[in-house]
C-alpha cells in the first residue's frame, strides 16, 4: 500500500532545543534505514519549513500508524495522510510498481 505523508514538525518555543537537535539526529538515522528497508520510499523537504512529503510503501494503515508514530519527533508531528492508487492513465508498469 503506497500513502503520501506530509508532516510538519511545530516545535513549541518553551522546547529543549538540544533535545529537539538530539531528537532530530535520531529521526534522521530512523528514516535512512526506513528508507533501505523499502518503507520509506521518497522524503522531500518543502522548502521554508520544518516540512516535509514522503511516500510510504507499508503493508497495512497499522504498519504506516506504527512507523510515524515511533519516529522521535512524533510528539511534535502535525501528520496528514493519504492513500495513494495507480492512476489509468499511468504509463508505468504496475509489476514495477514498490
Amino acid at each position: 500500500m503506497l500513502f503520501h505523508v506530509q508532516i510538519t514538525v511545530r516545535v513549541p518555543p518553551e522546547a529543549d532545543m538540544e533535545k529537539i537537535r538530539a531528537l532530530s539526529a535520531e529521526e534522521v538515522e530512523q528514516a535512512k534505514a526506513l528508507q533501505r528497508a523499502g518503507k520509506w520510499l521518497h522524503v522531500w523537504r518543502i522548502a521554508g519549513k520544518w516540512a516535509n512529503i514522503s511516500i510510504f510503501n507499508v503493508d497495512s494503515t497499522d504498519e504506516l500508524h506504527g512507523i510515524l508514530s515511533s519516529l522521535p519527533l512524533f510528539p511534535y508531528m502535525d501528520i496528514e495522510v493519504t492513500a495513494l492508487c495507480r492512476h489509468p492513465a499511468s504509463i508505468d508498469d504496475p509489476q514495477q510498481a514498490p
